[in-house]
């Protein structure tokens, strides 16, 4: 563990990518790795976010189509949930490998397992057979769930490992850049295809169209495993390892004994952000084109502007944490998310069709404040564990808050219960998972407190 000085003079503990030397790998390398991580996020995410997309906008009325607008909502939604409640999994399963074997394989090995996936969504048959469509979708929802599971920590490692200590914040935000960029993407696809077809036939094949551009992602995964090379933080921790006497245990059980607390505390932090984006990105379409009978094309096309607001903001915000400190920039973020969001609830439940702009300014400036606290997020959370763990421990941490988010579409469903009436309280439950991620955040600060404490006592 070494001690630095942060901006304004304060003691700063940085675990040792933390173990990261300072000269992680020439500016070429950094680049280099920089630009997999943009492209395999962004490929990941779209293929994760068109499925909720999908379900937002054509499952409910397809697979899961009931005389209840709000029973069929929450079938589909159901479904987007599990892929969630999966990623922990693949975070679980991809930390282990990644951890003993390398970060390039697994995320590699995550790439190709989306990229098949989402691929095969497009696929599923139509039938008179009612379950067997469902089933599909969520055999297939679940592998979505492991391969972005394992692949965030991969994508985030791959970079950070490689970047200077004093800008791991801002070339960090390359892995996160893959978030909006694939939400474009998505909506792009999406709202290319609403133009360009009549509703039956995008209802019947259109909407598959998007699931098939996945077949990218293998391309993608076979150029990494090529020309990229394992970071040179797994290889110091690798010859670490060779050289101990003990027998080493699972990287998984190692964060969990060690970096307990740590990895409850950053899943907490991450609640709201999760929450907020799913319920922005793809809850809002719901009940903008459901309860507040808005065109689909009018919705999709202020979300992509949202997310397009998101680009030049995550890197800004990820610079600024290299200079004023990660958990500073990343607190404001969550600040502003519980500050934003009964008013954007608010806003959004005023919508009609003749006033679209209303959704659009509430999902615009919920983008804008979601970019705060996921610019530094990448940095932070690896920084948060040693290089033995890191895969581990980073992909556990974020994942495990994905569990709820994943679930708050179907909550904001339940809350709103097709009454436009009722929307304002899908704010309030913001609200409260803003009030507990800061919690969180403060127990993460008073964590390195305590071990600034030690580390100036064990100098004297």
């Amino acid at each position: 563990m070494n001690v630095n000085v942060a901006a304004g003079g304060a003691p700063a503990l940085t675990p040792e990518i933390g173990g990261v030397s300072s000269d992680a790998g020439g500016p070429r390398a950094v680049r280099k790795a920089a630009f997999a991580a943009t492209l395999s996020t962004s490929l990941e995410w779209y293929d994760f976010y068109i499925y909720a997309t999908a379900a937002a906008l054509v499952f409910n009325k397809t697979f899961f189509a009931t005389d209840s607008e709000v029973v069929a909502a929450m079938s589909s939604f159901a479904t987007v949930a599990l892929g969630f409640v999966a990623r922990p999994i693949g975070g679980i399963v991809a930390g282990h490998f990644g951890d003993k074997y390398g970060r390039k394989p697994i995320l590699v090995l995550s790439i190709l397992l989306m990229g098949l996936s989402t691929t095969l969504v497009g696929f599923v048959p139509t039938t008179s057979i009612v379950w067997l469509a469902p089933a599909i979708l969520v055999c297939l929802r679940l592998l979505q769930g492991l391969a972005v599971g394992g692949q965030w920590g991969g994508a985030v490692l791959i970079v950070t490992e490689y970047a200077p200590p004093h800008r791991r914040g801002f070339f960090g935000s390359f892995a996160q850049l893959g978030i909006p960029i694939g939400m474009v993407l998505g909506n792009g696809v999406f709202l290319a295809m609403t133009w360009a077809l009549a509703p039956d036939a995008f209802m019947s094949w259109g909407w598959r169209v998007p699931f098939w551009g996945s077949l990218l992602m293998l391309a993608v995964g076979f150029a990494i495993h090529r020309y990229l090379e394992e970071t040179p933080d797994f290889q110091q921790a690798q010859a670490k390892l060779a050289t101990a006497t003990a027998k080493r245990r699972s990287p998984i059980l190692e964060v969990v004994r060690h970096n307990g607390g740590t990895l409850l505390m950053a899943g907490g932090t991450y609640l709201v952000g999760i929450a907020m984006f799913y319920i922005t990105m793809t809850g809002s379409v719901q009940v903008a084109t459901t309860t507040l009978g808005m065109a689909r094309s009018d919705v999709l096309l202020w979300i992509l502007l949202a997310a397009l607001v998101m680009i030049p903001i995550v890197p800004t915000t990820a610079y600024l944490s290299d200079r004023f400190g990660r958990k500073l920039i990343y607190g404001i973020g969550i600040a502003g998310m519980g500050i934003w969001a009964v008013p954007m609830w608010t806003l959004i439940g005023s919508a009609t069709p003749e006033t679209p702009a209303r959704l659009g300014i509430a999902v615009v400036v919920s983008c804008a404040i979601m970019s705060i606290q996921t610019g530094p997020q990448a940095a932070l959370f690896a920084e948060l564990f040693p290089p033995e763990t890191r895969y581990s421990g980073a992909s556990l941490g974020y994942q495990t808050a994905a569990i709820l988010g994943g679930m708050s579409p179907m909550a904001m469903v339940a809350l709103v219960n097709g009454q436009v009436d009722n929307i304002w309280r899908v704010g309030l439950m913001i609200v409260v998972l803003a009030v507990i991620a800061l919690i969180c955040l403060f127990g993460l600060i008073r964590r390195d407190a305590k071990r600034h404490s030690e580390a100036r006592s064990n100098q004297r």
